[in-house]
C-alpha cells in the first residue's frame, strides 16, 4: 500500500536515515545508496561520467517528503565496478541495471528518474519493463536534436582518454588529491568526473556513442507511463527541443521548463516542488489517478 502524501512541513533533511548498499549484477559489482524508508520508491539516475552523488540533495529533500530514494551509480561510474571493455556499457545494459536493483530490494514498483545519460535510461527501462514503472522522472533527455552536439563534445573527451590515457591518469592522480573539503558541493561532484581512472570512462564513451542513445520514437510513443520532463533552454548538449519533443510524443507527459541547468542544483525549491508533487499523483490510488485524468480530457 502506498504512504500518505508527502512528509510534514516540520520534517528537515537531517531527520531523513541514510544507508549505503552494493549488489551484483551480471557478474559486476554495482553501489547504491538509500534515503529514507517506505513503499514509495524513487530511483535517481545520474548523468554520463558523474555519480549518484549528484543526485544527493535531491534524494534527501524528497525523503523528507516521504519517499524512499534510492541513487544508483550505474556500471563504470562512481563506487561500481569499471570494466575497461566498451561492450559492457550501452543503455539496454544500463537498464537491466536499474531492474536488477529493483530485483534486489525487492520492489515490485518504482518512480523510475534521472539526469541526462539518466534520463535515457529511464526510457530503456520503460521499453523492456513499464509495468515495473509508477512513473518516469527524466530531466535534460538526449534525442534527435542532440545528437550532433553530443558527439562534438564528447568525442575529444573519448580521444582524449584513449590516446592520452598516461596524462589523463596523471590528472586523475591530481584530482584525487585536491581535498573534498576545500571545494564546494557542486565543484566537488564535477570534480569525480576528472578523479576516475581514464581507461573505462573512455570505454564508457565508446560504448554509449557507438550504440542507440534512446527508444526509437515509434516505440516512445507507446509509452503510458506518467511522465514529468524537465527541459531548459541554452544547452545545445540537452536542447529544449528535445524535451519539448519528447513531452509531446508520450501519452502522459508533462514538460516542466527550468530556467537553467543550475535551476535545480542552486536554486531548487521549484522543482524540486514539481517533482515532490508529481510523485504524490505516481503513488495515488490507481483508481482515482485515472478518474482525475478523465475529468481534466472531459474539461477540456
Amino acid at each position: 500500500m502506498a504512504q500518505p502524501r508527502g512528509a510534514a512541513a516540520s520534517s528537515t533533511v537531517d531527520d531523513v536515515p541514510v544507508s549505503s548498499g552494493s549488489f551484483r549484477h551480471d557478474g559486476q559489482h554495482l553501489a547504491y545508496t538509500t534515503y529514507g524508508e517506505g513503499s514509495r520508491v524513487l530511483v535517481l539516475l545520474h548523468g554520463l561520467l558523474l555519480s549518484q552523488r549528484m543526485h544527493e540533495r535531491l534524494a534527501r529533500e524528497l525523503a523528507a517528503r516521504g519517499n524512499r530514494v534510492v541513487t544508483l551509480d550505474l556500471l563504470g561510474h562512481g563506487s561500481s565496478d569499471r570494466p575497461r571493455d566498451m561492450w559492457h556499457y550501452s543503455m539496454a545494459l544500463f537498464a537491466e541495471q536499474v531492474l536488477g536493483l529493483l530485483d534486489h530490494l525487492g520492489v515490485d514498483e518504482a518512480v523510475v528518474g534521472g539526469t541526462s545519460l539518466g534520463a535515457n535510461v529511464t526510457l530503456e527501462v520503460a521499453l523492456r519493463d513499464a509495468a515495473r514503472l509508477r512513473g518516469m522522472l527524466i530531466e535534460m533527455p538526449v534525442l534527435d536534436n542532440a545528437l550532433l552536439a553530443g558527439a562534438l563534445a564528447f568525442t575529444p573527451l573519448m580521444v582524449a582518454l584513449s590516446f592520452a590515457e598516461p596524462l589523463m591518469a596523471g590528472l586523475a592522480f591530481a584530482a584525487r588529491r585536491v581535498p573534498s573539503a576545500l571545494l564546494p558541493y557542486w565543484g566537488d561532484v564535477a570534480l569525480d568526473v576528472l578523479r576516475q581512472d581514464p581507461g573505462p570512462s573512455a570505454a564508457v564513451i565508446q560504448g554509449i556513442l557507438f550504440g542507440r542513445v534512446a527508444p526509437h520514437r515509434r516505440e516512445r510513443r507507446t509509452f503510458t507511463t506518467p511522465a514529468l520532463v524537465i527541459g531548459h533552454r541554452r544547452d545545445p548538449i540537452h536542447p529544449f527541443s528535445d524535451a519539448d519533443l519528447l513531452a509531446g510524443e508520450l501519452r502522459n507527459g508533462r514538460l516542466v521548463q527550468a530556467s537553467t541547468i543550475l535551476e535545480l542544483r542552486l536554486r531548487p525549491e521549484r522543482l524540486t516542488n514539481e517533482i515532490a508533487g508529481f510523485l504524490d499523483e505516481c503513488w495515488a490510488p490507481r483508481a482515482a489517478a485515472t478518474s482525475r485524468r478523465t475529468r481534466r480530457r472531459a474539461a477540456s
